[in-house]
């Protein structure tokens, strides 16, 4: 068993649960309520803003030229393609994409790219990829999990999203990211073995709070005064 198949073990009952969320299910069926998919497209944009970021803090801890190009592909990607799935998510609320940008994180939201800019800048190479690689690949299995399940067509709401998402490029993507974890891994030593486990533990985790989050629209509190 490889390291990342090891990861993808020790967090089966983290993937399951994303699979079983109401909000993912609602994917499916077709009936996720409109402001909880308005709440998880404002978080995801600067979500997606700061995943940049982490891949920028990433080439800078590379040394090849390979590594270099592969960084630069995977910003390109969340700036020209992974645009797209927000569309799909805009027609089904019926909104503007322009209308729900540049809106303050939730905490959850928060909480998930403070934790990767973390790994990112103190981190590793070996915990930037772990802690970048559940984001990608639980959205695969999300939509060979929902293709199980649903009779997925063209005429299903959320049809473009869901193909988006089961596609050959991905999973090659997720493929690259794990072999390059795979390979530090067996450079690595014990100790910064746990810290990239709990980088993907912790991504994980917050996958799924994500999901969470934007069902609950979860927002911080009115007011930030504390009784005394």
């Amino acid at each position: 068993m490889s390291f990342t198949e090891q990861l993808r073990h020790e967090n089966d009952d983290l993937f399951k649960g994303i699979f079983n969320h109401p909000f993912v299910k609602g994917i499916g069926n077709g009936d996720v309520p409109v402001e909880a998919v308005k709440h998880y497209i404002k978080a995801d944009y600067e979500y997606l803003n700061s995943f940049i970021k982490v891949y920028a803090l990433a080439m800078v801890k590379s040394k090849r030229r390979s590594d270099f190009q592969f960084f630069n592909d995977q910003i390109n990607f969340i700036l020209n393609d992974e645009t797209h799935p927000h569309h799909n998510f805009c027609n089904y609320a019926n909104v503007e994409y322009e209308s729900l940008q540049n809106y303050p994180l939730p905490p959850t939201a928060d909480h998930y790219i403070k934790h990767m800019l973390f790994h990112a800048q103190n981190g590793s190479l070996a915990e930037i990829y772990s802690a970048l690689l559940p984001c990608p690949w639980t959205y695969y299995e999300i939509a060979l999990d929902l293709k199980q399940k649903v009779d997925i067509n063209e005429d299903h709401p959320f049809y473009e999203w869901i193909s988006f998402y089961d596609r050959e490029d991905l999973k090659d993507l997720i493929q690259n990211l794990r072999n390059r974890l795979d390979s530090l891994a067996e450079l690595a030593d014990e100790d910064e073995k746990v810290l990239i486990k709990e980088a993907f533990r912790k991504s994980c985790e917050l996958e799924l709070k994500f999901w969470e989050m934007s069902y609950t629209c979860e927002n911080w509190s009115e007011s930030s005064e504390v009784s005394v």
